[in-house]
């Protein structure tokens, strides 16, 4: 008896370190990436969240102004400060007007005169980069927009 439970004991031996190192194995192989994937995601949401809070922050701060220079002023400041909410570089940050009706495509044919009644949509275009990929690789773009209706019965 004492010959067999040397010989299983023996085989248990050799094993001995085997799940630490498969461990290892599985981690480096399906954490890794998993972890690279969330952060990619989390960083392309960000960018989108960003697009969207900065466009209707910006044409509120533009829909309310009471003249076009401090309405811009306003709507930029805005933008800036939506996407630093977000942690998102403001550098990559593109605010345009689009005529009522129109989609972003037209963004930047059209300045908003803020006459009362108006109708206009703001675009910002967020550039989103993913983490650990070189500069020259395409970057991702999120375009939030916003529909701006200015009061009637505004002071003209």
């Amino acid at each position: 008896m004492r010959w067999l439970r040397s010989r299983l004991g023996s085989a248990g031996d050799r094993e001995r370190g085997a799940a630490l190192v498969e461990f290892v194995f599985i981690a480096l192989v399906v954490f890794v990436p998993l972890v690279y994937l969330v952060a990619g995601f989390s960083s392309v949401q960000r960018g989108v969240f960003a697009a969207t809070a900065a466009a209707r922050e910006a044409g509120r701060a533009l829909g309310t102004a009471p003249d076009l220079a401090t309405g811009q002023a306003r709507a930029e400041r805005a933008v800036e400060l939506a996407v630093a909410d977000q942690s998102v570089d403001a550098t990559d940050v593109r605010l345009a007007y689009a005529p009522a009706g129109a989609g972003c495509d037209a963004a930047g044919s059209y300045t908003p005169t803020l006459a009362p009644g108006e109708e206009f949509t703001v675009c910002v275009t967020v550039t989103v980069r993913i983490p650990l990929l070189p500069e020259f690789i395409e970057a991702n773009t999120a375009t939030g927009r916003f529909v701006v209706e200015r009061d009637r019965y505004v002071d003209a």
